[in-house]
């Protein structure tokens, strides 16, 4: 990443979008995000949050500094994702990188961009993953767990990855809560589906020999990984019994699991000890997922309270941004 960023701990995960392009990229079926009297909507839906929360740069450095962070990284709400119709995104997606990088420049620091990248068309990614490799105060991209009905263990997906490796980018991977029918009620498409689409990014990753291949690849998973931490025993006994499931890595899950970074938002100070059991130290990182409801509200007490301090997250934090650690600075 170019530039540097405010002392103190960072939050991988964050939320921004112009009101401009609030409409939702093309093909969207959601209905858009539009403003009412202050407050912002999803279609019909209320989002329970002001729209200068989404759409404020000076809302949310306000935000950030009295949530006692340092840093926060901002990247788009996963609605916005190009993945309905990609191919007519372009448009879309030149235009978020171009004002998130304008953006994050205007706030010393404070803020950090995460860019956004079609997962399609691996030379449109490598276009737009080039721009944002040199934009001051851009760290990387934030993408969909499945996109095109694949993960990162194949086809162009597993291809982008390579192309954000060799270009020094971290990458944030975040859920979409795509829709099933058995999860229409009770906001179950939030509530285990976030949780099962990272998973199934992680398990692609881990059991497609991602890290074996690109060892230089900075990749987050938000909420704590979705169940991986619990589903982590299971895997490796797979991977030790079943030849299709041991085709794609040659060292098992948790030696893998151990090079993925992780976010912090798990709402239960047990998952959090679980993942802690799991994942390397220095991979774990603080997160909040502002704006939104289901954000943990106070991210930085969340994990003092709990035996993380904050030096450790913010050595995490840089690390993950590929930034120097703060006392070489």
């Amino acid at each position: 990443m170019n530039g540097d960023i405010r002392a103190g701990v960072i939050d991988v995960h964050a939320h921004w979008l112009p009101r401009d392009l609030l409409a939702l990229p093309p093909g969207n079926p959601l209905g858009g995000m539009n403003d009412r009297d202050g407050e912002l909507f999803l279609g019909e839906s209320p989002l329970s949050f002001p729209t200068a929360a989404m759409t404020d740069v000076d809302t949310i450095v306000a935000d950030t500094r009295k949530a006692g962070l340092g840093a926060r990284v901002i990247s788009a709400p996963p609605f916005a994702f190009p993945v309905h119709a990609p191919a007519a995104a372009d448009d879309y997606v030149a235009s978020f990188n171009e004002q998130l990088a304008d953006a994050v420049s205007r706030t010393d620091g404070t803020l950090v961009g995460l860019g956004m990248v079609r997962l399609d068309d691996v030379d449109a990614a490598r276009r737009e993953l080039t721009r944002l490799a040199a934009a001051e105060g851009i760290a990387g991209v934030a993408v969909p767990p499945v996109a095109c009905g694949r993960s990162y263990d194949r086809d162009a997906p597993r291809e982008v990855l390579g192309v954000a490796a060799a270009l020094g980018l971290s990458v944030l991977v975040h859920p979409m809560q795509l829709p099933r029918a058995e999860w229409d009620h009770h906001y179950l498409v939030n509530l285990i589906g976030n949780p099962v689409e990272s998973t199934t990014a992680v398990a692609a990753v881990l059991l497609g020999g991602v890290l074996e291949e690109l060892p230089d690849l900075r990749i987050c998973f938000v909420h704590g990984g979705g169940c991986a931490p619990s589903l982590l025993g299971r895997w490796g006994h797979g991977w030790r019994s079943r030849d299709d499931v041991r085709r794609g890595s040659a060292r098992p899950p948790a030696d893998s699991f151990t090079l993925l970074y992780f976010d912090t938002i798990t709402h239960d100070p047990e998952v959090l000890r679980l993942l802690r059991a799991h994942a390397s130290p220095d991979r774990i990182v603080c997160g909040s997922d502002y704006p939104f409801d289901m954000a943990q509200p106070d991210p930085v007490g969340f994990l003092l309270d709990h035996g993380i301090d904050a030096a450790t997250l913010e050595a995490n934090g840089r690390r993950f941004l590929g930034l120097k650690p703060a006392d070489a600075s």
